[in-house]
C-alpha cells in the first residue's frame, strides 16, 4: 500500500520539558482500548515480542492481532522489525514489511494497534512531545481530535461574532462503512478511514480546521466563508473522494462521503451550530448518500 502522509503542525505552546537519556521504548498512540494509550514498553531488554498472547513482552489484546504477531531485534545497525508471519501483517508508516530497521518516529500499526517508536538521547523530551500530540491528534487518521475541534470552534464562533464576520461548518460522513468494515474487515476500514482524512486535509485552506469527529466523520471549520463557499468546499471534497481509487489488499474499494453544511447565525451557541450541520448531513443520507446539503 503506497500512502503518503502530509502533516500540517498547528502551532501550540509546548510545556517545558527538561531532556535526558532514557531506554528506547515503543508508545501506544492509537488502539481499540483507551486503557492502553500512551503506554510505554522499553526495548532495553534484548528481543521484544508483540502479540496478543500471554507470553510476548508487548501484549496487545486484540483479535486483529495474532497471537505472536511481530518481534523486535537489536542487531549491530540498530533496532529491527520482523513479521512473525501475522494474519493481518505489520506495517511501519503505512507500508507492509517483513523485516525492517527501525528509524526514529517510525509508527508500527499491528491489527487496529498504533505505536510509535521512540529513541535517542531526548527520549523523555520525545515521549512527553507524543502525549502531548495524543490530547490534540487523533492517531489513526493524522488529523486533530474532538476536543481540539470543540476549543477551534468556541474560538472561531467567538471572533466571527465579534468581528461580523462569517463563519461555517461541514460534516462529512464515509457512506455505507459498516459495509466496509462487514465486507472487507475493520483494517480495510482504517485505510479508508485515515485516507479519506488525508485527502480531505490536502484540499483544505491554511487557517481551516479538520477535525475526526466521530466513528467515520470528518468536521471542517471553514473561517471567512459563508454557505456559498462551504458548499463549495463540501462538493469538492465529495468529488476529490468520489474520483479516488482505494485499494487495500488488492482489493478494490468504492468510498463516497456525504456532507452536511451549515453557516453560523446569531445568537447560535457551538453546539446548535454543529447540530445544523449535523442535521443536514441527515438529509444529505436520506437524499441517497454522496451529496451536499445546506442549511
Amino acid at each position: 500500500m503506497d500512502s503518503e502522509i502530509k502533516t500540517r503542525v498547528a502551532p501550540f505552546a509546548e510545556p517545558h520539558i527538561t531532556a535526558g537519556a532514557g531506554p528506547d521504548c515503543l508508545v501506544v498512540i492509537y488502539a481499540p482500548s483507551s486503557k492502553q494509550l500512551g503506554k510505554r514498553f522499553s526495548l532495553v531488554d534484548g528481543e521484544v515480542s508483540i502479540g496478543r498472547g500471554v507470553d510476548n513482552s508487548v501484549i496487545l489484546n486484540s483479535d486483529s492481532i495474532s497471537r505472536r504477531h511481530a518481534g523486535i531485534e537489536i542487531r549491530a545497525e540498530g533496532y529491527y522489525l520482523i513479521d512473525r508471519h501475522s494474519t493481518n501483517g505489520t506495517y511501519v508508516n503505512d507500508e507492509l514489511v517483513e523485516e525492517c530497521q527501525l528509524r526514529r518516529g517510525d509508527q508500527i500499526k499491528v491489527g487496529d494497534t498504533i505505536l510509535k517508536f521512540l529513541s535517542g538521547a531526548d527520549l523523555e523530551s520525545q515521549y512527553h512531545e507524543t502525549i502531548y500530540r495524543m490530547t490534540i491528534m487523533d492517531g489513526l487518521t493524522g488529523i486533530h481530535n474532538k476536543r481540539y475541534l470543540v476549543e477551534q470552534l468556541d474560538r472561531e464562533l467567538s471572533r466571527a461574532t465579534r468581528h461580523g464576520r462569517p463563519l461555517s461548518i461541514v460534516i462529512c460522513d464515509i457512506d455505507h462503512f459498516k459495509l466496509v468494515n462487514d465486507e472487507f474487515g475493520h483494517l480495510a476500514g482504517d485505510y479508508v478511514l485515515k485516507e479519506v482524512a488525508q485527502l480531505a486535509k490536502s484540499r483544505i485552506r491554511p487557517d481551516d480546521v479538520i477535525a475526526r469527529y466521530g466513528g467515520e466523520e470528518i468536521a471542517i471549520i471553514l473561517p471567512e466563508t459563508d454557505l456559498d463557499g462551504g458548499v463549495r468546499i463540501a462538493d469538492q471534497l465529495r468529488q476529490i473522494i468520489d474520483d479516488q481509487t482505494f485499494v487495500f489488499e488488492d482489493e478494490y474499494i468504492d468510498v463516497t462521503i456525504s456532507c452536511g453544511v451549515a453557516k453560523l447565525q446569531p445568537g447560535w451557541r457551538a453546539y446548535e451550530f454543529v447540530r445544523a450541520a449535523d442535521m443536514q448531513l441527515y438529509e444529505a443520507k436520506r437524499a441517497g448518500r454522496n451529496c451536499v446539503c445546506p442549511s
